[in-house]
């Protein structure tokens, strides 16, 4: 877990490391030690407001990973009765 105190600087680097690691919210948060609300709120509503451009970026990682989402949700059905979890 990575302690980020300052929120101008934690919505930035919420941003990179996803871009980075193509993560998605859940997996960023459970790696900063934040809730996936709190990193949604972060790199949608405040990085807007300080990095416009690195906030283009991210719209387009949340826009793949909200079209993907039914997806890794059967994927993961499938695992769980398959025993494989």
């Amino acid at each position: 877990m990575i302690n980020i105190d300052d929120n101008s600087t934690r919505c930035v680097r919420l941003a990179r490391y996803m871009l980075e690691n193509n993560a998605t919210v859940r997996s960023a948060g459970a790696y900063f030690g934040l809730s996936k609300s709190t990193v949604h709120k972060d790199v949608t509503e405040k990085l807007k407001l300080q990095n416009k451009p690195l906030f283009d970026n991210i719209r387009v990682l949340l826009d793949e990973n909200k079209a993907q989402r039914h997806l890794r949700g059967g994927e993961a059905t499938r695992k769980k009765y398959k025993g494989e979890c």
